[in-house]
């Protein structure tokens, strides 16, 4: 029997009436009746009702302590005369015989037996009282399963998990790296990892096989919604001699076995999930993470205009502009304010506005005035256009026009109620462009991951145009949110050299940059592939929390602090000194 208590506070049942017991635990609420006063006392396991009689000596001992003091009670398990069925305790509870008061908690700067509007800087500063808050103490019990069970299901599936450095190189490629001064190499730097990326590679290179990790990744970069500043942890995988379609199995075999599993009552899609190109995706989905929840698609309207009658839009197809129809069915009805406000919202965009045609009851709206009747009869077939019904048109060009139309797409499904909340609707996207121009300087740049082989290899990179180059990456989408990301490797030092030299690097800077993993695939290197989760992001998407912060244990906030701890912080002159660095103030 342990010294401070014999049972947890959520373990007592109606069958153990009449023991005497004792238990530890926080203060998480007081009522006092009078002649009564009732404890409800809480553990990681639970919560005990603990009830004192106003004729003990107890009675102003236990009324003088605050809340989320921590206290033992030793007493006897009696049946409560008013059960609480919505608590697994609650057909019991403790009359105290003893009281004894192990630590006295000051006053709270917010509540945490109740929801209340708590700043988050304030539950950030207070982070460990925030954790005893039902929500998110559950929030991270769950993260934990699932972390667990990712764990269990790798090892199903053969592989093994090993630790790679957090201690590395910088690499020229993706987030901005935090730094890492060398005391005892003066002028240098190691880099915290962003991934585990070259390392796992260099495993597979090492005949290893099957490797996993749940790894910690660093990346200075702006905090989102769903993305922590400074770190978060993925699910890392690898494995040798595997094709895309092998790394689709083993990923489809455990996400859905956890999606299953913890969806908490929601559908969720059954794999095999389906594969949707990249450019595909942009097309109907206006998003390389397409929210398929959302029954709304974006069909090529370009063919229809040019001569419609329509000027505005004719001109522009003239042009070389492209023209998207989306069909929406039972909107035809409503007020010119509803379409009104949707063509406010591609103006605000930059897209210059929206134009549609509604078939209501009173007759064809909108642009409808400049088509004729049989080009309205041509909408109705060509796009399964219906009564009742409304095509919404938007022009443009590039990723930018159809980025803008995946965000009206959601707008529209979220105004008309169109995205079913109890469901995870999965899909791969897969056939990533190898290249993308950048926007800016128009140098062709690497769209995805450096290290991915090029669809076609060698005579793919000779050969075509590089944006015109596939590349065996894929992402994995659930409800919108990308929450993996994975590659067949290049593991030929021919490809990788040639791949780098389109992208602006010369072998100097493969050699220096990825020289380790360069030099170990010139020793004979297996084909290898893999991928990565977001664990965060998939507990947040689990428990459909909307700010990642309320799944991760100690997070930072939106300008990457920790609160709490008062990080980051000032070193002393010593130290800087030691690492052979100086502090150059800001004279903006």
């Amino acid at each position: 029997m342990q010294s401070y208590r014999t049972h947890t506070c959520g373990e007592l049942r109606i069958i153990d009436v009449g023991k005497t017991v004792k238990l530890g635990g926080w203060i998480h609420r007081k009522r006092n009746l009078g002649n009564l006063c009732f404890v409800d006392l809480r553990d990681h396991y639970g919560i005990t009702q603990c009830v004192v009689d106003s004729s003990s000596d107890l009675f102003e001992q236990l009324e003088a302590l605050r809340v989320e003091s921590v206290i033992g009670v030793a007493g006897k398990v009696v049946a409560r005369e008013s059960v609480n069925k919505n608590m697994p305790t609650g057909d019991i509870e403790i009359k105290a015989e003893k009281i004894e008061v192990y630590s006295e908690a000051e006053v709270l700067p917010f509540q945490v037996a109740i929801e209340d509007d708590a700043p988050e800087e304030l539950r950030l500063k207070y982070r460990f009282l925030d954790l005893r808050k039902e929500r998110i103490h559950q929030n991270i019990l769950l993260r934990s399963a699932v972390i667990q069970r990712s764990r269990e299901l790798m090892r199903e599936q053969g592989f093994t998990e090993y630790q790679t450095p957090i201690l590395t190189a910088s690499s020229p490629e993706g987030a901005r790296d935090f730094l890492v001064p060398s005391r005892l190499n003066p002028g240098k730097f190691y880099a915290l990892p962003q991934a585990p990326q070259q390392f796992k590679q260099l495993l597979m290179v090492s005949g290893f096989d099957r490797y996993f990790q749940i790894a910690p990744c660093f990346r200075d970069e702006d905090p989102r919604a769903d993305r922590s500043p400074g770190e978060f942890y993925q699910m890392d995988m690898e494995m040798s001699f595997a094709t895309q379609e092998d790394v689709f199995g083993v990923i489809e075999h455990t996400l859905g076995a956890i999606f299953n599993e913890f969806s908490n009552g929601k559908k969720v899609d059954q794999a095999p999930y389906v594969h949707i190109p990249f450019r595909e995706a942009m097309q109907k989905y206006g998003s390389d993470k397409p929210d398929l929840r959302n029954p709304l698609v974006w069909q090529d309207a370009t063919g229809f205009f040019g001569s419609s009658g329509f000027g505005v839009y004719d001109g522009l197809v003239k042009e070389g502009k492209t023209v998207k129809g989306m069909v929406v069915d039972g909107i035809g009805d409503r007020p010119r304010s509803f379409f009104d406000k949707l063509d406010a919202f591609a103006k605000e965009e930059g897209m210059g506005g929206m134009a549609y045609v509604a078939l209501s009851a009173a007759g064809p709206k909108g642009i409808a005035r400049f088509l004729s009747e049989e080009q309205i009869e041509i909408l109705k077939k060509q796009y399964a256009l219906k009564d009742g019904g409304a095509i919404l048109f938007v022009v443009g060009k590039g990723m930018k026009f159809d980025k803008f139309s995946g965000r009206l797409r959601n707008k529209v499904g979220e105004e008309l109620g169109l995205i079913d909340e109890k469901s995870f609707k999965m899909c791969w996207i897969v056939d990533f462009p190898f290249y993308e121009e950048n926007e800016e300087t128009g140098a062709v740049e690497f769209s995805h991951n450096p290290f991915s082989m090029p669809q076609g290899g060698m005579e793919a990179l000779l050969n075509k145009q590089p944006l015109d180059i596939l590349a065996y990456q894929y992402d994995f989408v659930c409800n919108g949110v990308e929450l993996l990301s994975g590659a067949v490797r290049n593991h030929k030092p021919e490809i990788m050299y040639k791949a780098f030299e389109i992208a602006g690097y010369d072998h100097s800077v493969v050699d220096n940059k990825f020289g380790g993993m360069i030099s170990a695939f010139k020793f004979g290197a297996p084909p290898h592939a893999g991928s990565a989760y977001g664990v965060d992001r998939l507990v947040m998407l689990l428990l459909d929390e909307p700010i990642i912060r309320d799944v991760i244990l100690f997070p930072l906030n939106g300008k990457a602090q920790d609160l709490m701890m008062q990080a980051p912080n000032t070193v002393t002159a010593q130290q800087l000194k030691e690492l052979h660095i100086a502090v150059v103030e800001d004279k903006k």
